[in-house]
């Protein structure tokens, strides 16, 4: 099930009330469902988290916490979601919201091409700037989405799965003792 799988990766959540650093936040981190590993929370993190990976800006983590706790959803999973963009992989992510940005806008870059030099830096960031943030946006709103209903189906098949498993299980405990007599 997928809840006993991500509870290995959990941190305790009387650790995190009581650190000497979170402190603070009080009774925000009291809330249960911040720490509770429903279908719900984790698929509404799951958006959250994808959401601020998309997000071209420094401490995309606090911004998923914010925003956990002011939801309700599950902060640890909304929170480690946010290393989907990885020195590695952000670049790739920027580039790919730019490209969609400048579609949705309409814009053609090709009358102004860039320079990249130091003294070019300003006036390249005033080019890609809207087009970066809107593209940006729009897809983490999209990977969110995508990522929160992929949750919620593999959430929904492995509860199937276990229904149907329990009750072949129970089917055989109720054909063991008729076939002994």
């Amino acid at each position: 099930m997928p809840r006993k799988f991500l509870k290995r990766f959990m941190p305790d959540p009387h650790w995190v009330r009581n650190h000497p650093h979170l402190r603070w936040l009080g009774e925000h981190l009291r809330n249960p469902n911040l720490w509770h590993l429903s279908h719900r929370s984790v698929s509404l993190a799951f958006m959250i988290g994808i959401f601020c990976a998309f997000l071209p800006m420094p401490f995309q983590m606090v911004v998923a916490a914010t925003l956990a706790v002011l939801i309700g959803c599950n902060l640890p999973v909304s929170v480690a979601l946010v290393w989907i963009s990885n020195p590695v992989t952000m670049p790739a992510m920027l580039y790919f919201s730019y490209r969609v940005g400048i579609w949705i806008l309409g814009t053609d870059l090709s009358t102004h091409p860039m320079e990249w030099h130091l003294d070019t830096l300003y006036s390249n960031f005033k080019m890609i700037w809207r087009p970066l943030i809107l593209g940006s946006v729009i897809c983490g709103m999209v990977a969110g989405l995508l990522g929160s209903l992929s949750i919620r189906l593999l959430w929904l098949i492995s509860v199937r799965r276990t229904w149907i498993r329990r009750g072949r299980e129970r089917l055989k405990r109720k054909q063991k003792p008729s076939q002994d007599v």
